[in-house]
């Protein structure tokens, strides 16, 4: 298995995981107690017990969207309901802003949920005869805010997920993306810095769930929250994250950027994930432009180093000269000819890129 740490930066992680297990059955406390790494499946069904999660390590630092993803029963869910306290680990540390998560009172528990984390599942779980902006207003008011303060809050929830004109709609009259929506908003409404979806979109139809996973990014653009986002759709994950963690039997098999995993699947099981993907869905720019040459004559047309070269393919293939490649400074990174592109489009799919 790959490292599961973060790559890089040393500020504290928002999220960090030593060491965790999630044991189901009566003898979970002494298996783990007699293991040193990975509990072996082998013996945990011997032992009659269910093995949820197994030794996970990792960080989540601010800002950062993490894919959790797997087949069902693989143990994304799990590990997501450890992390979160809806359920509690068999054994290892969890710590949330550097507080110890395992060890909290069930007040100062319930206090950092209220005041830190917000919830999204798959079950919609809105209140059938409260309208929109009741729904979404609601866990503030169980906070104590005002119904005045609530309403005004709530309202600008269901503009920033696009249920303007809707807000007086019950949920029986609304289709199935705008309940989630719905559920989106009530979740951001209290202000989470950590942000827990569940499989938010498996229940949509295909159409619909592009679209809120499109709505899903232009939120995050804005927001900036820490997100753990549990899927088992590869290309939803590909899509979304900054980093994925692909779990099987509970083994985070390798936690990676989405290039990183295409490119170097660290596994057997994650290069069967990966090997009908195509390169250029994923990777970006930056993956494979060369470094700035002063002596070439680049063309007139520039690209951000963060496209994703899919994107831009036709438009670079149609330049007759390399072309420039920038950062959100606009500032020369870096150049990119069209060979670069083809090897991604036709070449070896086995290979890395040429490049950087």
């Amino acid at each position: 298995m790959s490292s599961q740490g973060r790559t890089s930066g040393k500020e504290r992680a928002v999220i960090e995981c030593q060491s965790v297990y999630k044991v189901f059955g009566r003898n979970a406390d002494s298996l783990v107690a007699g293991t040193d790494g990975f509990i072996d499946a082998e013996a945990a069904r011997s032992a009659g017990c269910i093995v949820g999660v197994n030794n996970a390590s990792f960080e989540v630092h601010a800002g950062e969207l993490l894919v959790i993803m797997g087949l069902s029963g693989s143990g994304k869910s799990t590990l997501l309901r450890c992390i979160s306290r809806l359920t509690d680990a068999t054994a290892g540390k969890i710590f949330v802003e550097g507080q110890d998560l395992l060890a909290m009172s069930s007040k100062k528990l319930l206090q950092m949920r209220r005041s830190k984390m917000g919830m999204v599942f798959q079950s919609f779980g809105l209140l059938p005869h409260k309208t929109v902006l009741e729904n979404i207003a609601f866990p503030l008011q169980m906070k104590g805010m005002g119904t005045r303060q609530s309403v005004s809050r709530a309202r600008d929830m269901a503009e920033l997920v696009g249920l303007r004109g809707r807000e007086n709609y019950f949920p029986r009259q609304l289709s199935g993306g705008q309940q989630q929506r719905v559920g989106i908003a009530r979740s951001l409404a209290v202000e989470p810095d950590i942000w827990f979806l569940d499989e938010p979109f498996s229940a949509l139809d295909p159409l619909i769930r592009k679209e809120m996973q499109d709505e899903f990014l232009r939120l995050q653009g804005v927001l900036k929250k820490t997100i753990l986002f549990v899927t088992h759709d590869f290309d939803e994950a590909l899509r979304l994250a900054d980093r994925i963690a692909i779990m099987k039997e509970g083994i985070i098999e390798q936690l990676d950027t989405p290039a990183g995993i295409i490119l170097e699947p660290a596994t057997e099981y994650v290069r069967k994930f990966t090997e009908d993907v195509p390169r250029e869905k994923v990777l970006r720019i930056e993956s494979v432009m060369d470094p700035v040459d002063q002596e070439e004559e680049l063309s007139d047309l520039r690209v951000s180093k963060d496209s994703i070269i899919e994107t831009v393919a036709e438009t670079i293939l149609n330049q007759d000269r390399p072309v420039g490649v920038v950062d959100a400074d606009n500032a020369l990174v870096g150049s990119l000819h069209a060979s670069h592109v083809i090897n991604v489009l036709f070449g070896n799919r086995s290979q890395r890129p040429s490049g950087n």
